[in-house]
């Protein structure tokens, strides 16, 4: 024990030059800047550049989204509304303006009966009505929108798509 502790009270001494941790210390001062400098210029720009690159295409696939639901939105508000196709696709493109022109929807309009929202789907509501038998089970009426976009990454990396498609 008593060699353990003179050991390491040679090895702490403060001397400087070579001997002793302080001494050790100031010969390797200034390695790790060096070296962190290194790492961050090799992985740091890349890793940066690629969370903006997901960040892109999150956002893109947000607005994607948003644009089916404001077209579904626009087309449930009536049965009249439902039925004009041009307008739910215009009501579609207006809430995605930043994908202007590679954005496309397709509406359509659909009813069901209460009982079997997941059975036969009618075309129109004089086919569901009659369908849906009993005083419990009438016809509702459903609108799907599904809207696409073909998206061409800011930045464009090898081995990647050139084009990214989102529905």
């Amino acid at each position: 024990m008593k060699n353990l502790i003179q050991f390491a009270a040679r090895y702490f001494q403060r001397k400087p030059g070579k001997h002793g941790l302080w001494g050790r210390l100031r010969i390797d001062a200034g390695n790790s800047s060096v070296e962190l400098a290194l790492v961050m210029s090799i992985f740091g720009i890349p890793f940066l550049v690629g969370t903006a690159e997901c960040a892109f295409l999150a956002y893109d696939s947000i607005e994607v989204s948003n644009a089916a639901n404001a077209g579904a939105m626009y087309g449930m508000l009536s049965s009249t509304n439902a039925s004009e196709s041009s307008q739910i696709i215009a009501a579609a493109q207006a809430e995605a303006p930043d994908l202007a022109g590679i954005l496309t929807a397709a509406p359509t309009a659909y009813y069901a009966c209460s009982l079997a929202l997941g059975g036969t789907q009618y075309a129109t509501q004089s086919a569901a009505t009659t369908a849906c038998s009993g005083t419990s089970n009438h016809p509702l009426q459903f609108i799907q929108v599904v809207t696409t976009a073909q998206i061409t990454p800011p930045i464009k990396f090898p081995g990647f798509p050139a084009i990214i498609s989102r529905s």
